[in-house]
């Protein structure tokens, strides 16, 4: 895969070689199927809400096999509802937050968050922003540092007139309002689409726990071990509200 390094960092590019390593990774989906029974010995709700974030380009569509399977666990697993991410992220932000207000005033609790991409970086700056609203976040394949800069998005910067340094910049300053929600962010080194040191994030200071596994980008979204994560990250959420 060609790389074009940005100091520690390297934005992947697109090419031929990595479009089809990431397309391949969708054969993860017979593994779902193989693993059903086991999945669904993992640790279950109690009807508790959680909000699924996809990533950007996509909509609810992609993440409906998680939600069945968080469903089938016993949450009460919801969609945004807001169509296709476009990649706005302040305005998409906003929408979110929105969304989990009138989840939480609905249920009269917390949720927890699940995101893909960069529907996890939305879920864990819509945690930073209503930690009150929100048990726990869930995140695989998310840059949470440089925001699109080290990503295959990158590449479209001109497109749509994203200043990459600004936004890196944008990123770095919400830091500074600490994340005080819990956080699994998962990661795998096969990423072809986010540098996966971007998923890594030393630089926040709040309860992070960072938990590898080997799928593609792609992949991460019908990985049984993602699945797994997920389950028992939502089911730590649980257990921390009944202390």
């Amino acid at each position: 895969m060609a790389t074009e390094t940005f100091g520690d960092l390297e934005t992947p590019s697109l090419t031929l070689g990595s479009v089809v390593r990431e397309a391949a990774g969708l054969g993860a989906l017979p593994g779902l199927a193989l693993e059903r029974r086991s999945l669904l010995s993992e640790p279950r709700g109690d009807g508790e809400c959680v909000l699924v974030l996809h990533g950007f380009g996509a909509d609810d569509r992609s993440t409906w096999i998680l939600r069945r399977y968080l469903s089938q666990l016993g949450y009460r697993a919801k969609g945004w509802g807001l169509g296709r991410n476009g990649g706005d992220v302040e305005q998409t932000l906003e929408q979110v937050v929105d969304r989990i207000d009138a989840l939480a005033d609905r249920t009269e609790g917390r949720l927890s968050l699940v995101g893909w991409s960069l529907g996890g970086y939305l879920a864990r700056e819509a945690a930073r922003d209503r930690p009150e609203r929100v048990r726990r976040v869930v995140t695989f394949g998310s840059p949470v540092i440089g925001g699109p800069k080290y990503t295959t998005a990158g590449s479209l910067a001109a497109r749509f007139d994203w200043d990459l340094d600004e936004i890196e910049r944008a990123v770095a300053l919400r830091k500074e309002t600490p994340l005080r929600v819990p956080v699994t962010a998962i990661y795998t080194r096969r990423d072809g689409v986010v540098n996966w040191r971007a998923c890594i994030d030393d630089e926040d200071g709040g309860p992070i726990e960072h938990q590898e596994v080997d799928a593609t980008h792609l992949g991460l979204g019908f990985s049984p071990d993602v699945y797994r994560i997920v389950a028992r990250s939502l089911a730590q959420a649980g257990t921390s509200d009944n202390r």
